[in-house]
This record gives structure tokens, C-alpha cells and sequence, in this order.
């Protein structure tokens, strides 16, 4: 036969010992097979280093090399071509292509957070680590022994690193089901083995978006194997620990270390797979966002999933018995990190569902305002109640913020309240220290003051007024944003409502046009009406909203409540309706009219505009149209 025993263990050694066995197929081949083997039921998988030792000259055809491997007992394969050394004599050449002696990890990641504290860890732990480009420059250099991962696939990296770990000497170790025999044949065969630990997160394509990346540049940061070995180890998750998560790394080396019982270690297993699946689709979620964008010319997309991220889970939902939570947009639209999702905290009770959606509201309003004019603006039950700009109240920010107060002080009691600007130490104290109109007495309670900013005296003199109030700080969103509402087995899309007086043309129909001044009372009253739940109307003066009507199914009614809360001051005022009115005589326009509403502004294109505008030029009262609706559901 064309086949020799070379070397073997003792032959007492039983085959549970540690003993390697040694043996050599040599044929008329130009390769032979060494191996260095451990008992198949002691061996763990690794990668071992080999170092060519010695060469012996067996035939002038065939040369061995005598290996050992670094690192302790291994079982390696090797596969040493003879054809070079038959023609110049010269020893043959070791290529490594099995070996398994310890569990493996491999970390190839682009956060590279605690990425070192992660491999020393797990290599106090018994790991051998196999690692990618910059992940294995990093890992080496903090002085952690590394396997590059060509060493694994036998194959050097290409394509400018776009294959790297696409090969089945990576995907076979990590898929293969341990409790298989088939499987483990099967990578057996191939000389591949099992890998333990997947520490992967994917390349900055959100970032590089958010940078201003150019087309190809941002496709060039869509990972391509990082998915495909997270999406592998997540699947083969009863053998394999996927982790995308820096801040999971300590948790992972803790949980080796605490050498959980099989139940707690699938449980373990199972939560990093569940994150994993969700670390890729909410990746893919952003690649497609940005995708359709460059390509869907402002159509809906015919598919759409939003990537979210817990932020808190809140104490309930709108009553007691409803679970709830909040949780940041990551979407691209998003990327600003603008909004009352994200904001911060700087003092108070924990923030509830209806708490976020009425500083929503309040700063939504507050921020449409320009900064050029701050603005204080008072929140109930997400409608306005109060609000008051500087403009209005000769430059004085404090007393636009007790006009705000004044314009319905008893919604006002637990309310919240939104400025467009930076809150310093006086208008701090005004906050704490203001009375309500009511009786003059009690000190005004809110349940959040919501900001751009905060001086640090302001910050803390706020903090003096109660133990449970709420301050929040984050930025205003800025421009068009999407805007998603959920419906029984579905989802409404629309373009956020941005429309503000600038954008559009206050158009005289009547015989009395509006005066300069009533005309900025009218823009006022107009950026507030947007705000208020339809049916909706909004009675102001310049710089000051008096009076609202919110939420009427008929528009009269709306009309009667905001002149009612408005009082005497309607006199001489302005109003405006965030739809047209279907009716004119005997109703809201001449009801408007006959308190002494002075201009009314409305969108206009109902059947009865006429009849408006000839109610308005017999009361002399200028009407205008903005050609605009501002629904609010």
C-alpha cells in the first residue's frame, strides 16, 4: 500500500486521556495529512498557531514536518505540499487547516467600545479569539493573542475587505448543531471547526448618512457579513453567544464566569439571539429608509418598518390599567435626536404616558413659534390653554409668561408649561413663586416646565419650586418630519403639519382690510389655532391668545367658549377658525361679530364664503382667508 504508520501514542493511553495520538498518511501523493488528535469527546474548538519545528527527509519524494502547537494539547490538521521540496529539496510547506483545543470567540466589530476588555476577558476565561482587520490590530496591540481570520479560512481577504468572513470556515463553525452527528461529520470533513462566542455590530451606515455621505459612499457602509454571521450565530443560538451590544460584553463574560445551569444559559442565549435579530432589522430598516429616499420621489414607500429604542417603561398608560412605554424614534428622519422622547431630565417625578404627550403638545407649540419672539405657551390635556409672547407684553418675557396664566388660570393648575427659549434664574423664580389669578393666593402647580435650555441658576431655582416637578430640556425638532398614527390593523403616514403665518398669504375678502396691527394679531391667533383640537378657534389680541374653543363637534360651540373665556377682552379683538365656517348668519361669524371680534381669519372654499364676508361687511369687521386648513384630530 502507498500508505505508512509514522508515529502513535502509547497504546495503553485510554481514550479518555489527554495523550495525543500521532499519525501520518503518507501516499504517492504530493500531500500528507498530520494530525494531532485529542479524544473527539475532550475536544473544544480553536485555531491553533503551528510552528514548523524540524523537517526529517523520509524519501527523496515525501518530507514531513514535525509540528507543535502553541497553547497546550490540540488536535490540528495539516496539510504539507511535497512538491516543491521534491524539486529543490527545501522543507515542505505547513498550511493550518483544523485545529481544536479550546472554545473560540470571533469579535469583528466597528464600535469598537470595550472591545478589548471583551477579548481578555474571555481569554481568562479559555477562549481563543479569532478577529478581523482593525478589530485584530486593536486586540493584538492591548496584548491579547489573536487569530486572524484568514489563518481560519485559509483565504486573504478581497475586494477591498467586502470578503472577509463569507467562507465556511466561519459559517460552518458557527452553524453547525453540536448534537448533530451529521453536522459535526460534515465540518469534520471540511477541517472546520465550531466557533463559540459571535461578537459582531455593523458598519456606521447611519452615521455615515447623518454625516452627509454621498451615495456611494453610504452604500459602501452597508455591512454585508457582519448581518450574515449575527443572523448565523442568532439562529444556532442553543450553542453559539451572538453579542451586538457593547454593553453586553460584561454581562457575557459574568454569565460565563457564573457557569449557569443549562436552563439559565439558553434563557441567556435567547435574549442575545432575540437582540441580535433585532440589532439587523432595525439596520436594514435605516438602509431602506435611506434607500427609498434617493429613489421613491416623496411616494410612500410600499413597505415601511420604523427602527425603535426603549427609552423607559412608564408606570401606566393613559389610565391605570393600561401598560405603557416610550421609546425613541431611530429612523433617519430622526437622526437629529430632537424631541420630547429624547429629552433630558433634570428634575421630578418619573414622566408618564400622559405626561409625554402633553409636553408634546406644549412644546410643539411653543417651538412654532419664532425664537425671535419668546414665547411661553401653557398645555391641558394636550389643547392650549395659555399663551403669550414677549411681542405682546412690550418685550417682557416674565409678564408674557402671567398673561399666559391669566388667559384661563384654572386650566392652567397642573398644566404644563413650554418656552421656546432659555429659562433663567428670573423667570425661575416667577414660575415658583407666581400666584394664580383666581385668588391670589395659591401658588401656581405644574406638572413639567419644558425648555430649549436652562441657565445653571435657573435650573436650580426651579428645582426649589416642588420635589415632583418635572424638567425637561431637549432641542426643537426642525423641518417636514413624518408623522405615524395607529388605527385598528393598520398605520396613517402624513407629512407633519409645518405651515406657519411666513409660509403663507393672509388674502382681505372684505370691504375692511385688516389694519397692520391687526393683521400680526391675526398670524398670532393663526399659529395658535394649528395647535388646538378641532373643531378649533383661537381669539387674541397681539402677542396673546384670550380665549379658545377646543375639540366641538359644530364650530359655534367652539366659537361661544372662546368668547366666553376671552370676557370683555374680546372687544376689539381678533379670531381664527382652523377650518371655514359652513355658516355665517346667526352663527359662528355673525355670533363673532356681534361680541366685538374686530378681523377673522379662516381658510375659505365653503359653499357660504359669501355669506360670510357679507356678514363681516355689515358688522365693518375685516375677514381674511389663508387658503389653508389646520384639522387637528
Amino acid at each position: 500500500a502507498n500508505t505508512c504508520a509514522v508515529a502513535s501514542a502509547p497504546r495503553s493511553a485510554p481514550r479518555t486521556s489527554s495523550a495525543p495520538r500521532a499519525c501520518a498518511r503518507v501516499s504517492s501523493a504530493t500531500t500528507i495529512t498530520l494530525a494531532l488528535a485529542m479524544p473527539l469527546r475532550a475536544r473544544s474548538t480553536r485555531t491553533a498557531r503551528v510552528q514548523a519545528r524540524d523537517c526529517l527527509r523520509l524519501s527523496d519524494d515525501v518530507a514531513m514536518a514535525m509540528a507543535t502547537t502553541t497553547g497546550g494539547a490540540a488536535r490540528a490538521r495539516m496539510r504539507l505540499t511535497t512538491g516543491a521540496a521534491r524539486a529543490s529539496r527545501s522543507p515542505a510547506r505547513v498550511v493550518v487547516v483544523r485545529a481544536s483545543a479550546k472554545p473560540r470567540a470571533l469579535v469583528s466589530v466597528s464600535d469598537k467600545r470595550a472591545m478589548t476588555d471583551l477579548a481578555k476577558g474571555l481569554v481568562d476565561l479559555g477562549y481563543d479569539i479569532v478577529s478581523t482587520g482593525g478589530s485584530a490590530k486593536a486586540i493584538e496591540a492591548a496584548g491579547v493573542a489573536v487569530t486572524s481570520v484568514d489563518a481560519v479560512t485559509g483565504f486573504p481577504e478581497m475586494l477591498d475587505g467586502r470578503v472577509k468572513t463569507l467562507h465556511p470556515g466561519v459559517h460552518g463553525g458557527i452553524l453547525a448543531k453540536r448534537e448533530d452527528a451529521s453536522h459535526m461529520a460534515a465540518i469534520a470533513k471540511h477541517n472546520i471547526d465550531t466557533i463559540d462566542v459571535v461578537c459582531v455590530n455593523l458598519y456606521p451606515f447611519r452615521e455615515t448618512v447623518s454625516a452627509g455621505g454621498d451615495f456611494a459612499q453610504c452604500v459602501e457602509n452597508i455591512d454585508i457579513g457582519g448581518p450574515a454571521m449575527i443572523r448565523a450565530a442568532a439562529k444556532n443560538h442553543p450553542h453559539v453567544y451572538v453579542v451586538v451590544d457593547p454593553d453586553d460584553y460584561g454581562k457575557l463574560v459574568e454569565h460565563l464566569k457564573s457557569k449557569p445551569s443549562a436552563a439559565d444559559d439558553l434563557k441567556f442565549k435567547k435574549m442575545l439571539a432575540w437582540k441580535a435579530f433585532q440589532h439587523c432589522a432595525s439596520y436594514d430598516s435605516v438602509v431602506s429608509e435611506y434607500l427609498w429616499s434617493q429613489i421613491g420621489e416623496g411616494a410612500p414607500a410600499p413597505e415601511l418598518s420604523v427602527p425603535m429604542t426603549l427609552t423607559a417603561a412608564l408606570r401606566y398608560g393613559e389610565n391605570p390599567h393600561q401598560p405603557a412605554a416610550v421609546y425613541a424614534d431611530g429612523s433617519l428622519a430622526e437622526a437629529a435626536g430632537e424631541g420630547v422622547a429624547r429629552s433630558i431630565q433634570h428634575h421630578g417625578k418619573e414622566m408618564s404616558y400622559n405626561n409625554y404627550l402633553d409636553a408634546d403638545a406644549a412644546y410643539g407649540c411653543a417651538c412654532d413659534y419664532p425664537t425671535s419672539d419668546p414665547t411661553c405657551v401653557i398645555v391641558k390635556h394636550t389643547n392650549p390653554c395659555g399663551i403669550a409672547s414677549a411681542s405682546g407684553a412690550s418685550g417682557d418675557l416674565l409678564e408674557a409668561y402671567r398673561m399666559a396664566v391669566r388667559a384661563d388660570p384654572i386650566s392652567a393648575f397642573g398644566g404644563i408649561v413650554a418656552f421656546n427659549c432659555t429659562v433663567d434664574a428670573d423667570m425661575a423664580r416667577e414660575i415658583r413663586e407666581f400666584r394664580s389669578p383666581t385668588d391670589g393666593e395659591t401658588r401656581m402647580f405644574y406638572e413639567i416646565v419644558i425648555a430649549p435650555s436652562y441657565t445653571p441658576e435657573g435650573l436650580e431655582v426651579l428645582k426649589g419650586k416642588s420635589k415632583t416637578l418635572r424638567i425637561l430640556e431637549t432641542k426643537p425638532r426642525q423641518g417636514a418630519t413624518k408623522s405615524l398614527r395607529q388605527v385598528g390593523g393598520g398605520w396613517l403616514e402624513q407629512a407633519s403639519d409645518t405651515l406657519v403665518p411666513e409660509d403663507i398669504t393672509f388674502e382681505p375678502v372684505s370691504d375692511v382690510k385688516p389694519t397692520a396691527e391687526q393683521l400680526e394679531a391675526l398670524k398670532f391667533a393663526w399659529r395658535a389655532v394649528k395647535h388646538v383640537k378641532s373643531n378649533a378657534i383661537t381669539v387674541a389680541t397681539t402677542g396673546r391668545l384670550l380665549g379658545m374653543g377646543s375639540g366641538q363637534p359644530n364650530r359655534v360651540n367652539s366659537v361661544r367658549i372662546a368668547l366666553e373665556k376671552a370676557g370683555d377682552e374680546a372687544q376689539g379683538a381678533v379670531l381664527a377658525s382652523d377650518a371655514f365656517f359652513p355658516f355665517a348668519w346667526g352663527d359662528s361669524v355673525e355670533i363673532a361679530c356681534q361680541a366685538g371680534v374686530k378681523a377673522i381669519a379662516h381658510p375659505g372654499g365653503s359653499m357660504r364664503d359669501q355669506d360670510a364676508i357679507d356678514v363681516c361687511n355689515k358688522y365693518g369687521v375685516a375677514l381674511v382667508t389663508t387658503g389653508h386648513r389646520h384639522f387637528r384630530h
